[in-house]
């Protein structure tokens, strides 16, 4: 089941201590993971977590119980961001059938509820033009359908609705978990700044989606508690894989950095 955002209202009382919201950004997931580690090493904890796009991937393997370092290996043994299965181009150039293969393989719950930590995972209608936040039922092809880019990726079908990624309509998934958590923490992928190599398809590709998907995100900023963001993760893109550890790298050390700068949190 989903749930459409204007559906969500503030509580008498937060039931959670610390949430985190996971944007999408392809490859760049490898930051969130290591955003999740330095969290951590500082005893902090996420109890509640949304994702889109690759941080619904990320917040599925962290949810599920695996370590951030776990995740990272998963990941890159399986080059699970590297997207090179070709489909028929009638729906999309690329096909997610791999990854999907292997969450099916790692991922121990099937269910939302059998998940050791409570998780949102944004999804875009398509058909009904609106966000859909996925906490219940079964997993898999609701991760996959938050992943799925438009044109690049051929969409889902769920419950007969046509879904693609979550970043089309809200790429910092804050809405779901606001109002259950006392502190909120956004990670997010894409620093957006002035881009002149725009020499290839992929890359326009690439720039287009992540103007679109920023439109909102001052706002967003503006109501985490934390907001990480490493200004380097500009340089890379969103389907390559060999910069992976480099990628988790930078999420690791700007949490460490800003944690230094906010030891209160």
């Amino acid at each position: 089941m989903g749930f459409i955002s204007n559906m969500f209202k503030k509580p008498d009382s937060k039931k959670y201590n610390t949430g985190i919201a996971l944007s999408g950004g392809g490859v760049r997931g490898f930051a969130h993971l290591g955003v999740l580690k330095a969290l951590n090493e500082h005893d902090i904890y996420p109890e509640i977590i949304s994702g889109t796009s690759a941080g619904a991937i990320a917040g599925v393997f962290y949810a599920d119980g695996y370590s951030p370092e776990e995740s990272f290996e998963i990941f890159y043994n399986n080059s699970l961001f590297h997207f090179t299965q070709v489909s028929i181009p009638n729906k999309g150039f690329l096909s997610m059938e791999k990854v999907s293969k292997i969450l099916k393989k790692t991922i121990r719950a099937k269910t939302f509820e059998e998940l050791k930590i409570p998780l949102y995972v944004a999804a875009s209608n398509l058909n009904d033009g609106e966000i859909e936040y996925f906490h219940q039922g079964k997993i898999i092809d609701k991760v996959i359908a938050s992943a799925s880019i438009p044109v690049l990726f051929k969409p889902q079908i769920i419950n007969g609705k046509t879904f693609v990624d979550g970043g089309v309509f809200d790429n910092l998934p804050i809405e779901p978990i606001k109002n259950q958590c006392e502190k909120l923490i956004g990670s997010h992928l894409n620093p957006l700044e002035k881009e002149e190599n725009l020499d290839s398809i992929m890359k326009i590709a690439e720039r287009t989606f992540h103007l679109s998907v920023g439109a909102k995100l001052k706002e967003k900023k503006e109501v985490c508690d934390l907001f990480i963001e490493a200004e380097e993760l500009r340089n890379y893109g969103m389907l390559g894989l060999d910069k992976g550890r480099e990628i988790f790298e930078a999420g690791y050390k700007i949490t460490q950095k800003i944690l230094k700068k906010n030891s209160s949190f």
